[in-house]
């Protein structure tokens, strides 16, 4: 592969734009968006509660105010590090604890503001930046193109909306470039060194997210065709070396992860259980529409609605970018190169689209479980990008400059929009809590659910209540509970937040009547 020429100067400037503003989308508006569901777990889990412990307090059929839910949201009094653990391992065992601990320790310097939660992983984020130049010169030996692809992360949309996520997305892309990074080190100057950094990166990685084990297999399947590569003259490690000392790191990293390992075998059915939506049946079409959104949202973030066919016109120009790019590589670069932006990008991809086509499932239609397949993508648009631009193709520069406007133009909307499509079931929050908000003193009523997430949601909504509005946590709907409600109907206006089918039928009983306010939200109004 030939040496890219060095960056003209514009384009440095435009890097260095890139960089900067990608910084601050990052830490802009951090407290804007809805705290959604998950976000209230990571705290939660983080405080060193369960979401039992905390069902078996609040849903006592008595009224509160709205702002008793905080205190779930802040360290538990006398829990140590210890009952994060044991609450991730009773709860949530498909979630390994490192990030949860780091947001405790964060959470006990910096206190648990939404501002605060959302710091860490903004924070975490940044170091994705080093770490992919350093995978782009390992790759392509070309500053301009590692630039370039540091760039494209920086100002990515998708990176973006994830770096200001309470949660261990922005730590998982850490984890996968750094990974990727140290490996190709490893392979190019193999030391001891090298390859403990190469484990320890893997370690981190397993214990952040169990879906870091897609990129280690992509990883492993690199390993196995570089079998087939003649040894070039640059390299002093034989072919058999190469992939034994990778085999022998990978399995290294699994053998640290075996603590947790024997924790998701013990509490296999819990796992089951709290993923079993991921497993829900949908058509193709469904799939494919994520997919295309998925992957487009590293560039192009502009949602016109899901079922909008302006939506997908604009990404499937960005997807014959994709595609242009990855055609790019295979064509103008070396058969390790180009090898390790394939296996990178289509083996965890493959992973988890072969299961959902055979058995059914969405998990390839989850965007955050995509995660290990996009600094492959963002790698070959950089050195597509780079090649055409040190060329001089003014029509290369233009579709530069598209792409960077359409990141920051998306970047834009979503830093002043309070949802966005990340927020899955909290999506809806901001509207639900603008319109309880409008009526002085009103009372919400609700209850567990039917699917057993309102105790996230209803702790999201105490971040955008005002402090008048009072809570009535129904745990049954029996005849007690049903007089109650009744009750506090005659003296305020009272809400329903996604009550269950069984309170929704038990309220038709006493006939009661419930009005739909905001179907979106499945908020409804008690008549009076």
């Amino acid at each position: 592969m030939q040496y890219l020429k060095n960056a003209p100067t514009w384009l440095r400037f435009l890097i260095v734009f890139m960089l900067v503003l990608g910084i601050f989308f990052r830490l802009f508006n951090l407290e804007h968006k809805v705290y959604w569901h998950d976000e209230v777990y990571t705290s939660m889990r983080a405080a060193g509660f369960t979401r039992q412990e905390i069902d078996k307090e609040i849903f006592q059929n008595q009224i509160i105010p709205v702002s008793e839910l905080q205190k779930y949201q802040r360290l538990k009094p006398g829990s140590t590090a210890v009952d994060t653990i044991k609450s991730l391992e009773i709860e949530d065992p498909q979630h390994p604890p490192l990030y949860f601990l780091m947001a405790r320790l964060w959470m006990q310097v910096f206190g648990p503001s939404l501002t605060a939660s959302r710091t860490l992983p903004a924070l975490l984020s940044l170091l994705a930046l080093p770490l992919m130049y350093g995978l782009g010169i390992e790759l392509f030996t070309s500053r301009t193109a590692a630039l370039l692809a540091t760039a494209l992360v920086a100002l990515s949309p998708f990176d973006i909306l994830f770096a200001q996520t309470a949660r261990q997305y922005s730590l998982l892309t850490v984890a996968v470039i750094g990974s990727s990074f140290l490996l190709l080190r490893a392979l190019r100057l193999s030391t001891w060194q090298n390859w403990g950094l190469y484990i320890l990166a893997n370690t981190l990685g397993l214990y952040t997210h169990p879906f870091f084990g897609l990129t280690l297999i992509a990883q492993g399947t690199y390993a196995l065709l570089l079998m087939t590569v003649k040894t070039s003259k640059n390299t002093t490690v034989s072919r058999n070396y190469i992939e034994l000392s990778t085999l022998i790191a990978i399995a290294s990293s699994l053998i640290l992860y075996i603590p947790w390992l024997l924790v998701l075998k013990n509490n296999y059915q819990r796992v089951s259980d709290t993923t079993n939506w991921t497993r829900a049946i949908v058509d193709f079409l469904y799939l494919v529409k994520l997919w295309i959104l998925s992957f487009t949202a590293l560039f192009l973030d502009l949602d016109f609605g899901f079922n909008s066919i302006f939506t997908y016109l604009l990404r499937l120009l960005v997807l014959l970018l994709i595609a242009s790019a990855i055609y790019t590589v295979c064509r103008q670069t070396n058969r390790p190169t180009w090898l390790f932006i394939l296996t990178t990008i289509f083996v965890p991809f493959l992973l988890l689209v072969v299961p959902d086509l055979l058995l059914g499932g969405k998990r390839s239609a989850v965007s955050r479980y995509l995660i290990s397949c996009y600094p492959g993508v963002q790698l070959a648009v950089a050195y597509l990008l780079a090649t055409k631009i040190l060329q001089r193709r003014r029509f290369w520069q233009g579709i530069t400059l598209l792409l960077i406007t359409g990141s920051i133009a998306s970047s834009t909307v979503s830093a002043f929009s309070d949802t966005w499509w990340s927020k899955d079931l909290s999506y809806s929050n901001g509207e639900i809590a603008r319109r309880i908000n409008t009526i002085n003193s009103p009372v919400l009523i609700s209850d567990i659910g039917d699917d057993f997430t309102n105790t996230g949601d209803l702790i999201s909504l105490s971040y955008l209540l005002h402090q008048d509005v009072q809570l009535l946590l129904v745990k049954t709907p029996k005849l007690e509970e049903l007089n109650m409600i009744s009750s506090v109907a005659k003296k305020s206006q009272t809400f329903f937040f996604r009550p269950s089918q069984k309170l929704v039928e038990a309220i038709k009983q006493e006939q009661l009547q419930m009005l739909p306010i905001f179907a979106p939200g499945r908020l409804w109004q008690l008549k009076n």
